[in-house]
């Protein structure tokens, strides 16, 4: 596996902070404001990208009102694919503005490409990745189609067997894609954390040999904390200006304030793993001397016997560890030993 995967200015890697995108999705109430205001919420909230959704619903479904295409869903349901998608949808003549403000802010911009017409309008506005939705990993001309542009890919994995990724995988590589990323992902909105099966990550990890991050659907922030100690590289999350506002996605989405928190808290979780280490660290020497150690306790003569109540067990650090506490009782001292002394081997006989 490589170092790490360059996208723009930024590294997704072992060694690099996880990778936290902003999923954007239908969270813009079609409203190229409220588009912006997104944009640069994610970039204040220390996003690495911002990640829209390019298709039409003539690109992703058809306009036909039959029981086929009929949804069954608490949220979305009572409509058809092609209404729902309608509603949602991101118009494209906003992409090449939006990739602007991005790039202006230092945020990453780049989109899931849903068929061939919208690869070619990503690449038109140069996006440094693409991206594969979990609905589409089984949809190999595409895949192929975008791993010819030698970009980057993340692919996520929601529903997939193994067959299937390693399917997706392969068609990649065969097809010109030199990086490749996995998210791990249940594509149910919103996901229940006990359906998550986050130690599949490191699972992946081995099996695919490249890096794995997560596309989170659950609600809060919980599951990708947990994904990032698992050694989730990439954070992936569904992202809103507020719940109150209504639209296809905001009722699994998480605000700016969260957004903020979940950046935050995956990149502390990231730092923390560190490596395997026992004994001292740098700040722990400053520290240390609160252990305990033995001290005399009482006004000692010299040749007095050393007993447990004239010496004991006490913070700070400074006198013989108290494992030497049972071997020095019943010795007696060489000289004379004030109260709060420190013992040291060389006041015993």
């Amino acid at each position: 596996m490589k170092k790490y995967i360059k996208i723009g200015n930024k590294k997704i890697g072992q060694e690099q902070p996880v990778f936290a995108i902003a999923e954007l999705s239908a969270n813009h109430m079609q409203n190229f404001a409220a588009a912006v205001k997104l944009v640069k919420a994610a970039a204040r909230a220390g996003a690495d990208a911002i990640k829209a959704q390019t298709y039409t619903p003539e690109t992703l479904t058809c306009n036909i009102n039959n029981k086929h295409f009929h949804i069954k869903h608490p949220v979305w349901g009572g409509q058809t694919l092609y209404q729902l998608y309608k509603t949602a949808y991101t118009p494209w003549k906003w992409f090449k503005k939006l990739k602007k403000i991005a790039d202006d802010l230092g945020i990453i911009f780049f989109s899931t490409a849903f068929d061939k017409t919208a690869v070619d309008l990503l690449e038109e506005i140069e996006v440094p990745i693409h991206k594969v939705a979990s609905f589409e990993l089984v949809d190999l001309p595409l895949i192929e189609y975008m791993a010819r542009t030698k970009k980057p890919l993340i692919m996520s994995t929601g529903m997939a067997t193994i067959k299937e990724i390693k399917e997706a995988v392969t068609t990649a590589k065969k097809t010109g894609a030199k990086d490749i990323i996995l998210l791990k992902c249940v594509s149910s909105y919103p996901a229940k954390p006990e359906e998550m099966n986050l130690n599949t990550i490191p699972h992946m990890k081995k099996l695919f040999n490249c890096p794995i991050g997560l596309s989170d659907h659950t609600l809060g922030i919980g599951a990708s904390v947990a994904a990032a100690v698992l050694g989730a590289q990439v954070i992936e999350k569904h992202f809103t200006l507020s719940r109150k506002i209504k639209t296809p996605d905001s009722f699994f989405s998480i605000e700016p304030q969260e957004l903020k928190e979940l950046v935050d808290s995956i990149r502390t979780a990231k730092k923390s793993l560190g490596k395997v280490y026992y004994g001292l660290t740098v700040d722990e020497q400053k520290t240390c001397i609160f252990r305990r150690s033995l001290f005399v306790v009482k006004d000692i003569i010299k040749g007095e016997t050393f007993t447990e109540e004239n010496i004991r067990s006490v913070r700070p650090a400074n006198g013989l560890k108290p494992k030497y506490l049972k071997s020095i009782l019943g010795k007696r001292a060489k000289k004379a030993i004030k109260i709060g002394t420190p013992l040291k081997m060389d006041f015993i006989f």
